[in-house]
């Protein structure tokens, strides 16, 4: 059991616990991003359910076999979280090897991770179903699609059409960003808590039910007073996990009703042999992969604001927008806001520019310049234009979000060598106060992010009056 957990030394207490029959109702599986809490949540539900000996990954019951492909009845997940990345580069995999049944399953376990949080048993009260149906049943059929296609014999797929193929990868992507960009909030609603608390007294289809709460931490308030009545309460058949970054996040009450298990970062080479067993990519170390772009991966810290891990580096490579794009147009418009403050100071007739703002152009103009986006923009249409052009107009998820911290982090780089410049600490509040409500306005409020990032340019301004 849990052999498909790769260089994660958390799960042995777990897989103990399960074979001393000492497995507590209720975990907290805590640790940073991208070191398989998630997976070990849904390979626990499956170890739960076997019907064999061992649980081993390959066993050949059918519950193992529904709960491989995430199509067990008795598992129900919950939680906000990026999918976009992990799903292309399963399209990657599947569309270069598709007669490698592994290739297939890996690509509809990543799909069925984003399909999973729209069962109907959770959304049935939300009015938000509504707008979401025709996405969702456009993306089943896609899946359902890629399941029923037929080995002809052990690792052959009969009749392997590959324009056929690459229009249903491509239809399953379309979907699954627009799925992921429309529907996944920010905040688990206090109303799919309480739906799953119901469908938990429901009688299990085999031997046991799993609720997984991803990223436990971000709820709305009052889903914690949902889930403290199930966590007191749990019935006899149901095991509950959350995961978290962020385990000082939770109520102590909610902590105290939870056994935890502790997940610490992968270290490189166990990356390394994530990255080649599962995604089944042998690049040697320093070298590139192809990206969902035809660009190329290379082995570094990656830039995309969501960790620096070499897993998260190389799945956000198969993303239309790559982090090191990101990381320059961040960059490009911190060199901007920079030359434009100064410009509007100068125009008032300030000799003397803040110390804040000269350091924020001084770093960030370089790595705009070597990214190849040019010098800084005075004109306003003319900057976000060009930002908009380079990140797709955000149409990936998470994308806009990933933007405004790596801006973020150009900030405090900026200031880190100079932390006794006068008005330094004012300029940081000042610029993390302006892009919360940047962010809040795209992802909360669904303002088009050509205005937002118009107004960010213009408040800058004025912010810089006030410095």
């Amino acid at each position: 059991m849990f052999e498909n957990i790769i260089g994660q030394s958390g799960v042995t207490q777990l897989a103990a616990d399960i074979t001393g029959e000492t497995l507590a109702p209720s975990m907290l599986f805590s640790g940073p991003p991208a070191s398989g809490k998630g997976t070990a949540g849904l390979e626990l539900g499956r170890v739960l359910s076997c019907e064999g000996p061992g649980a081993p990954w390959n066993c050949p019951c059918k519950a193992c076999a529904l709960h491989r492909f995430l199509y067990h009845p008795d598992l129900l997940v919950l939680g906000s979280r990026s999918f976009s990345a992990e799903i292309a580069a399963a399209a990657s995999v599947f569309f270069r090897e598709p007669d490698i049944p592994s290739s297939r399953m890996l690509f509809i376990r990543s799909v069925r991770k984003l399909l999973m949080r729209f069962s109907p048993l959770i959304w049935e009260d939300d009015p938000k179903i509504g707008k979401l149906s025709g996405i969702i049943e456009g993306l089943n059929e896609d899946v359902d699609a890629l399941g029923s296609i037929h080995e002809s014999s052990p690792g052959k797929i009969q009749g392997i059409d590959r324009e056929a193929l690459e229009g249903l990868r491509n239809s399953i992507l379309k979907n699954a960003f627009r799925l992921e960009a429309e529907g996944i909030g920010k905040l688990i609603p206090v109303g799919h808590i309480r739906r799953a608390s119901w469908w938990s007294h429901l009688a299990p289809a085999g031997k046991g039910k799993l609720l997984l709460i991803e990223n436990a931490d971000r709820m709305q308030e009052g889903g914690y007073n949902a889930l403290l009545k199930m966590l007191e309460e749990p019935p006899a058949h149901l095991t509950i996990v959350l995961t978290t970054a962020h385990g000082g996040s939770l109520l102590p009450t909610i902590l105290s009703r939870l056994r935890p298990y502790r997940f610490y970062p992968r270290d490189r080479d166990s990356e390394w042999e994530l990255i080649r067993r599962v995604f089944r990519n042998a690049v040697a170390e320093g070298g590139g992969g192809p990206g969902a772009g035809g660009g190329a991966w290379t082995a570094g810290e990656g830039k995309t604001g969501r960790g620096t891990g070499l897993l998260t580096a190389y799945l956000d490579s198969f993303l239309p927008i790559s982090g090191e794009s990101l990381h320059g147009l961040a960059a490009f418009f911190a060199a901007s806001l920079a030359y434009q403050g100064a410009v509007t100071l100068r125009k008032r007739g300030v000799a003397v520019l803040p110390p804040a703002l000269v350091a924020l152009g001084k770093y960030t103009a370089p790595i705009a310049e070597a990214a190849g986006y040019g010098r800084p923009l005075g004109d306003t249409g003319s900057c976000v234009a060009l930002i908009l052009k380079g990140a797709g107009n955000f149409e990936v998820p998470g994308l806009f979000h990933q933007f405004l911290a790596l801006l973020l982090k150009m900030v405090s780089r900026s200031l880190r060598d100079g932390v006794s410049l006068s008005g330094g600490t004012v300029f940081a509040e000042a610029i993390r106060a302006l892009t919360a409500e940047t962010e809040t306005a795209v992802n909360t409020y669904n303002q088009n992010p050509a205005l937002a990032l118009d107004r960010y340019c213009t408040e800058f301004r004025r912010m810089a009056v006030d410095l």
